[in-house]
């Protein structure tokens, strides 16, 4: 089949089983997902690509719905009863895990390309999502490598942020970086989650359903390292170390620790 058929059958399929707002729909309808996703891209599926899970459609769908962007001249995202026909149109754009720049084309088709910006904690993922998007014809979007709980400061104010990758509660940094107004959607919980709606004191306003997205990373754990069960307490440390990790603690490999129990030893004897 043409990849356009494909892509409509693939939207049909979403309408029956969600309850998907119109620019949504034709911003799907629109992107060729092909550009994005090697193998069997229009089907109802996750993919695993350059180390990284691409999201199902459905998923997509459902994030971009809990986002609400409003696109010039229309209503908001998610409200297809067009009550909200008056809302200033929606600014800069911050997608937190950029992966292959899927999602960022579908927000750079509803709105101005310039307003969308991605980061990714992974450096080959932002190389491939810059290329991905380039082809795909949405070359504007700015893609970079940073820690995504730090969000993009240079940028912000942001009128909305999507985080595809859980939290136990809203990073600080991307609360801050809310307009007035904004609104950050993200996965919430640990083995438990759900998609938060977060307005921009960093409070939960909505629950949109189960989901299952894997943990935000931190520096370190990025493409096949594998994901550490980070403690509170480590965060506070990570943060007191200017971004780094703390000085001491289990997941520094470089530590010697025969050395520092020795020298706890020596502490004791004295």
């Amino acid at each position: 089949m043409d990849p356009e058929d494909l892509r409509a059958e693939m939207v049909d399929g979403l309408e029956e089983r969600l309850s998907i707002d119109d620019a949504v729909a034709l911003a799907m309808r629109t992107v060729p997902r092909q550009s994005f996703v090697d193998e069997a891209p229009y089907q109802h599926r996750a993919e695993e690509q350059a180390g990284t899970t691409v999201l199902a459609p459905e998923t997509v769908a459902r994030l971009l719905t809990a986002l609400e962007v409003v696109a010039d001249g229309g209503p908001a995202v998610g409200d297809a009863s067009g009550e909200n026909d008056d809302s200033d149109p929606t600014g800069d754009v911050l997608v937190v895990g950029a992966g292959v720049g899927y999602t960022a084309a579908l927000l750079a088709e509803m709105l101005d390309e310039t307003r969308v910006h991605a980061v990714d904690i992974d450096r080959r993922l932002v190389y491939a999502a810059r290329s991905n998007l380039e082809s795909a014809g949405y070359g504007g979007v700015l893609v970079d490598a940073r820690d995504g709980a730090d969000g993009l400061p240079e940028y912000a104010p942001f009128d909305r942020i999507l985080v595809e990758a859980a939290a136990i509660d809203p990073p600080r940094s991307l609360v801050d970086q809310l307009a007035p107004g904004g609104r950050l959607v993200l996965p919430l919980g640990g083995p438990e989650q759900s998609l938060a709606v977060v307005d921009d004191a960093g409070e939960v306003i909505d629950r949109r359903g189960p989901v299952a997205f894997k943990p935000l990373l931190v520096e370190g754990e990025q493409g096949s390292r594998p994901t550490r069960n980070r403690t509170v307490r480590e965060d506070i440390e990570r943060q007191e170390a200017d971004g780094y990790f703390a000085k001491t603690g289990w997941e520094q490999e470089w530590i010697d620790w025969d050395e520092q129990l020795q020298g706890s030893g020596r502490r004791r004897r004295r």
